[in-house]
């Protein structure tokens, strides 16, 4: 099944979303603002798969095949300091460029890894 990513909002802080898997919400997003650190990944379609993370230590989703960006994992993280480029997912907003319990809507989307491994993860701006 097909993960979603519908950016909503861009601010100095960062850039937030909603991840989908099918029609059901299952977060929020975080990445970098644009211009800021790596910035947001770019919109398009992306294989992601779930591999091994030496630097977390754990299995985490990995988005394949970024332009300019290499090693993108969606992951805990709570502000765009923590993102290196990567997506990070929270269930709420607590702030500008601040998402909150992002171990919690980590194990939402790893505990449905079976529905999105090996699949396609869509990113897309809302205008």
């Amino acid at each position: 099944m097909m993960l979603t990513l519908t950016r909503t909002i861009w601010n100095p802080q960062g850039t937030i979303g909603q991840l989908q898997l099918g029609d059901s919400i299952l977060c929020l997003t975080l990445e970098d603002s644009p211009g800021e650190g790596k910035g947001p990944i770019p919109a398009g379609r992306y294989r992601v798969t779930l591999t091994y993370s030496g630097r977390f230590q754990m299995l985490l989703p990995e988005v394949l095949l970024v332009p300019g960006f290499t090693a993108i994992r969606i992951h805990a993280g709570n502000t765009a300091k923590d993102t290196e480029g990567c997506i990070l997912v929270g269930t709420y907003q607590s702030g500008a460029g601040e998402i909150s319990e992002s171990r919690v809507a980590l194990g939402k989307l790893l505990d449905r890894w079976r529905e999105w491994h090996d699949d396609t993860l869509v990113v897309k701006d809302r205008a």
